[in-house]
């Protein structure tokens, strides 16, 4: 009796505590996601597998349905379990990462899934990176390494072991990803700018690097190619779609169901989810959606202004510009403004590993944004 008064008190405590709004706008973002994964995938499980015409949006529903678990999890336990549990969550995640390369699956020329017994068709990079955010933040707070620039080092070799298994795949868009993250980390940790700019110039240099004098990586110089060379670049397929579904939708779209980019481009439903997204619904809708991210963004860095502990400031940050950047780069490929990465749109892209990794980040925001007591 006395235990389950005490669990009521403990959840009750956990439901006062926690951030409402910022929990309402990730349950917003998910039934978003949920409803366009039903408008923009029911043709092709019908049309192309020859099944039933929801096979994908059930997967996608599961999906949701354990992310929303992950997300209590993690905003239920205590703040030093989460540090714990991701340290050991990030190891088994690395030697994941590590194993793509040997033993994972081919798909389109690149090697970036697995496939479990347990955990069929994973993609290891998209559980990394929650807890690469959280191992960073741990590096530079760290009181027992009092030297600013060796936690540096110290995170830049973390970051740089990451970007190799990805380089391996390759993977270009995750790269870019994990890159820019740890640098916004580093930024606002009060990092010397000539160092960062210096380390940002040999990334650079190296990148380009690899891109051009490297064969194994010659698909990244022929995309940049294609991307300044429209007229003859043969990578622009998608993204010349992509642009012609947004300027057919205009600003209220076509209709539910009358959109055609979702048949003519392979996974448009999780690489260009945005152009769907916009040839149904029209600009304004995608308007909607970016203000909802900017005021699910704006809310995280409010609680950051009031927060005194450097941890929990410093996974904030980084969570918060994870999401947004790779909200960012998913859009600036659909508008053609950056080459095509193949990044999914945080929530609302279709894609088991996609959800379940927005899911372990909405899960850590939501603990460390929960009212002190």
């Amino acid at each position: 009796m006395f235990d389950k008064f005490f669990n009521y008190l403990s959840y009750y405590k956990w439901w006062k505590n926690l951030d409402k709004l910022i929990l309402s706008l990730i349950v917003i973002f998910l039934l978003i996601g949920l409803f366009f994964s039903l408008v923009s995938t029911s043709l092709i499980a019908s049309d192309k597998l020859e099944t039933n015409s929801y096979f994908f949006f059930f997967k996608h529903f599961i999906f949701v349905a354990i992310g929303l678990i992950i997300i209590f999890i993690l905003s239920y336990i205590e703040v030093k379990t989460l540090y714990t549990i991701s340290i050991y969550i990030f190891l088994i995640t690395l030697i994941l990462l590590f194993l793509v390369p040997i033993i994972g699956v081919e798909i389109k020329g690149s090697k970036r899934w697995l496939d479990l017994l347990i955990l069929p068709r994973i993609q290891p990079i998209e559980f990394v990176k929650p807890f690469f955010i959280i191992m960073i933040a741990l590096i530079i707070s760290n009181k027992k390494l009092p030297n600013l620039t060796l936690k540096f080092i110290f995170s830049f070799l973390l970051t740089s072991l990451i970007i190799s298994f990805l380089v391996m795949q390759p993977d270009l868009g995750q790269t870019i990803l994990i890159a820019f993250s740890w640098a916004s980390l580093i930024f606002v940790s009060g990092i010397n700018l000539i160092f960062l700019l210096s380390i940002s110039i040999v990334g650079i240099i190296s990148f380009l690097y690899v891109a051009f004098y490297i064969p194994k990586f010659e698909y990244i110089k022929n995309r940049l190619l294609s991307f300044f060379d429209t007229e003859t670049g043969t990578y622009n397929f998608q993204s010349d779609k992509a642009i012609e579904s947004i300027n057919s939708g205009g600003f209220f779209g076509k209709g539910i169901g009358e959109g055609t980019l979702k048949n003519r481009v392979p996974e448009a439903h999780t690489d260009y989810i945005i152009s769907v997204i916009s040839e149904e619904f029209g600009v304004i809708m995608i308007m909607l959606i970016l203000i909802i991210f900017l005021v699910f963004i704006y809310l995280i860095f409010k609680k950051v202004e009031n927060e005194t502990n450097d941890t929990v400031k410093l996974i904030l940050v980084g969570s918060a510009s994870l999401i947004l950047l790779q909200a960012i780069i998913h859009i600036g490929v659909n508008i053609r403004l950056f080459p095509t990465t193949g990044m999914t749109l945080p929530f609302l892209s279709y894609g088991g590993s996609s959800i379940v990794s927005v899911s372990i980040l909405s899960g850590i925001i939501l603990n460390l944004t929960k009212r002190k007591v």
